[in-house]
């Protein structure tokens, strides 16, 4: 029985996790935050997406940026939440749906979207810290409009 309720307690830290990352990704938070990614990432954590891999905290929250900033306006949602976490050695998986909107800064240009698939490993970085992404890996399944020119 309380293996249930704290499977459902990790599962909602992990689903909230992924609603405050795609929300700091809409809202920008790097512009006023130069660590915003600290509390989502372990110094380790490798990111696979359709623009690059890349590991290590510095580089994926730099991908990140620079990937966001491609765009005047983004909007991420997530659904289709399945967790599963081993509460004895402190390490989870996730795998959920995206729907990534992205408004380019030429109106000319329109709206960029990405249906997704996202699975990350996850680990409990400590008691109040609670959990951070160790991998993300981000599949493009659809995209509509014009994609972003990679430099």
């Amino acid at each position: 029985m309380d293996h249930d309720r704290t499977g459902d307690r990790d599962h909602h830290a992990i689903a909230t996790l992924i609603s405050r990352y795609f929300l700091a990704l809409d809202r920008r938070t790097f512009d006023d935050d130069p660590e915003w990614s600290r509390p989502f990432h372990t110094d380790d954590i490798q990111a696979l997406a359709p623009i690059g891999t890349v590991r290590g905290h510095r580089a994926v929250t730099r991908q990140t940026e620079q990937a966001v900033r491609r765009y005047a306006r983004t909007q991420h949602c997530a659904t289709d939440l399945l967790t599963t976490t081993d509460p004895l050695t402190g390490h989870a998986t996730a795998t959920w749906n995206a729907l990534m909107t992205h408004v380019h800064h030429d109106p000319a240009h329109g709206v960029f979207t990405v249906g997704g698939r996202c699975a990350a490993d996850l680990v409990r970085t400590g008691p109040d810290d609670g959990w951070r992404f160790s991998r993300i890996d981000i599949e493009a399944v659809w995209t509509t409009g014009r994609p972003p020119v990679l430099s």
